[in-house]
């Protein structure tokens, strides 16, 4: 016999009242605890109700991190909330009841009120807001669909992410456009260097620039909107990957002024490990080719680009407890807690004789990703000597100019952690120094 609990499950997902619903499971897990959480720190701004460790702690139990390993590579992938585990582990529950009936003709039908939340989440309209698996899919999509011709040149960088440079090559050998890389010296805090950067390297065949919004390596803030405007000018379109900057940053998608934006949701929205998101400037849809095949590969609907075959529906169901999360806090005061973990940590570490930081501590240019590099040490032997010793998981980062490794809290990462994490790096380079 059906539990009772489980009963009421399956008639909430066939009448579709899902995350959106009054019932979802952070309305039944969190929301009164979260309410109470907001009104303490009513009074304060984002960045005072940061430093607030009553209000975090409540988001930090939400989590089901393990207390034994030290997470900082938050900049890979992030974990989920327990609530967001348990949205995808019933969706995959009622799936499995009879997957061609309840994947198709039940959770496919949340993905329009998904597709709104996000738009909502991302300042865009729904019409530009395709959900897919993640920000490598997204940007792909954008760089095998636009229509270049051989001789045709796109301008990147050598700190771009590495799938989104293979693409390109990729474009380079089948089609022979001309992909040309320019390289930063990171940390700049001077957006006009930046700038004029990519402008220098323009000649009458580029069409399109590549810009990562957040570095991937080190975590420098790149001004998006700058760069697009004055690419726009020259007329030429900008592509923006903004894998670590969606729901870590407050900001919303068109306010960077670029024509195409990716990002993955499993990064700092916490959204289910393998879920994404794609913003196509509404007037630039028709002409982008999708990525897998479509019926009409030339239509103005975002949809074509959502056909990718049999793919998780509970994954992408469980977006919308991550949205619920996310709102709760506020976005605003997430980012300035983020923003303040790093602080914390780096402030501390810079002190120390041997180390040296990588990543600007100024908030214009940085938020959540910071390299820190320790004299005597490869950026191996230090995230080696991290885990091993200490069990603090973070990332060496050995990437064309770039030697470091990188650090990443997230909002369930507390001060002991760091507090550990600063007192580690500190007798490690004691060590090396000696």
């Amino acid at each position: 016999m059906i539990p009772n609990s489980r009963r009421i499950f399956l008639k909430q997902s066939a009448a579709l009242t899902g995350a959106f619903s009054l019932t979802s499971l952070f309305q039944q897990a969190h929301a009164a605890d979260f309410a109470a959480a907001t009104r303490s720190v009513s009074h304060l701004n984002a960045l005072e109700a940061a430093q607030n460790e009553d209000f975090w702690a409540p988001i930090q139990r939400a989590y089901s991190v393990n207390p034994n390993l030290m997470n900082l590579n938050n900049g890979g992938v992030s974990p989920a909330p327990i609530v967001v585990q348990e949205a995808v582990e019933r969706y995959n529950q009622l799936s499995n009841e009879g997957p061609s009936y309840y994947m198709w003709q039940i959770l496919d039908q949340g993905r329009e009120p998904l597709r709104q939340k996000l738009a909502q989440l991302a300042g865009a309209k729904p019409a530009e807001i395709a959900i897919n698996r993640n920000a490598t899919e997204s940007l792909n999509t954008v760089i095998y669909g636009l229509p270049l011709k051989a001789g045709d040149e796109v301008i990147g960088t050598k700190q771009d992410y590495p799938n989104m440079i293979q693409a390109y090559k990729q474009r380079a050998e089948r089609d022979g456009i001309v992909y040309k890389q320019i390289s930063f010296d990171f940390p700049i805090e001077d957006d006009d260097v930046i700038v004029r950067g990519y402008e220098q390297a323009i000649t009458p065949k580029t069409k399109i620039i590549h810009v990562t919004h957040m570095v991937n390596w080190v975590g420098q803030t790149m001004p998006v909107a700058k760069i697009a405007d004055m690419a726009h000018a020259h007329g030429i379109e900008v592509i923006a990957d903004g894998a670590h900057s969606f729901g870590l940053i407050d900001f919303q998608v068109p306010d960077l002024h670029a024509d195409y934006f990716g990002t993955s949701l499993h990064k700092f929205l916490s959204a289910p490990i393998g879920t994404g998101m794609m913003w196509v400037k509404e007037d630039k849809i028709e002409k982008l080719w999708p990525l897998t095949c479509n019926s009409v590969p030339h239509s103005t609907d975002i949809r074509k680009f959502e056909t990718l075959g049999t793919r998780s529906f509970p994954l992408e169901q469980g977006i919308g407890e991550a949205i619920n999360f996310h709102e709760a806090i506020g976005s605003k005061r997430k980012e300035e807690r983020i923003r303040y973990l790093k602080d914390y940590w780096a402030t501390r570490v810079r002190e120390i004789p041997g180390v040296e930081l990588h990543t600007s501590l100024n908030p214009k240019y940085s938020c959540a990703i910071c390299g820190v590099s320790v004299k005597g040490m490869t950026p191996g032997d230090l995230s080696s000597a991290l885990f091993n010793k200490y069990k603090i998981h973070t990332v060496g980062i050995v990437w064309e100019n770039i030697s470091c490794v990188r650090v990443t809290p997230h909002v369930y990462t507390t001060i002991p952690d760091l507090d550990r994490f600063v007192a580690a790096v500190s007798e490690l380079a004691s060590s090396a120094k000696a």
